[in-house]
């Protein structure tokens, strides 16, 4: 009677224990559906997501700021690493006038990254001129395979005076 009594308790103890497990699992997913943001601010995403990390082929447009009007548009090469830092190629200017860029990035959103780069650019006998400052905000598609972004270029000169300010948009897809 007493091994019945305790294979009983036994038996709901678990299935107790299974339940609660179970509950828990459903709610968190549940919870990062309707709820992305934790308490501390971060963004947390489903299981088996991906987020920015990654090396992106994009098509830069800049833009007159006060207007939107397309003034030029050249390809360029993005990688996001691991760890929120970023290395940024572009076509728009010759390599000898400029570095690639240099900078960080991290989640402003569910889907939503912000990123900032910096390059320092050179005149054609190769004499430092300066250097240039992307700010863009990134949205990133379901699939996590497009990404669309805009934001400012800022132009300082050696002294770090800021001596011009244009505008851009960037449509991405993942280099896979």
């Amino acid at each position: 009677m007493r091994n019945t009594f305790l294979k009983t308790i036994g038996g709901t103890m678990l299935t107790i224990l299974m339940l609660a497990t179970f509950a828990n699992i459903s709610v968190s997913a549940q919870d990062v559906l309707n709820n992305p943001q934790m308490e501390d601010g971060r963004f947390r995403l489903p299981v088996n997501s991906r987020d920015l990390e990654g090396t992106w082929n994009a098509q830069v447009t800049v833009r007159i700021c006060q207007t939107g009007v397309p003034i030029s548009t050249f390809p360029a090469m993005a990688t996001f690493m691991f760890g929120g830092t970023a290395i940024v190629s572009e076509a728009g200017v010759p390599p000898s006038k400029k570095t690639p860029a240099h900078g960080i990035w991290s989640r402003a959103g569910f889907n939503t990254y912000r990123f900032k780069t910096k390059a320092f650019n050179f005149d054609e006998g190769g004499n430092f001129t300066g250097w240039l400052i992307i700010n863009q905000e990134a949205n990133l598609n379901r699939r996590a395979d497009k990404y669309e972004s805009s934001g400012t270029a800022e132009l300082y000169n050696t002294n770090g005076i800021l001596i011009f300010t244009g505008c851009s948009t960037t449509t991405a897809t993942r280099l896979e």
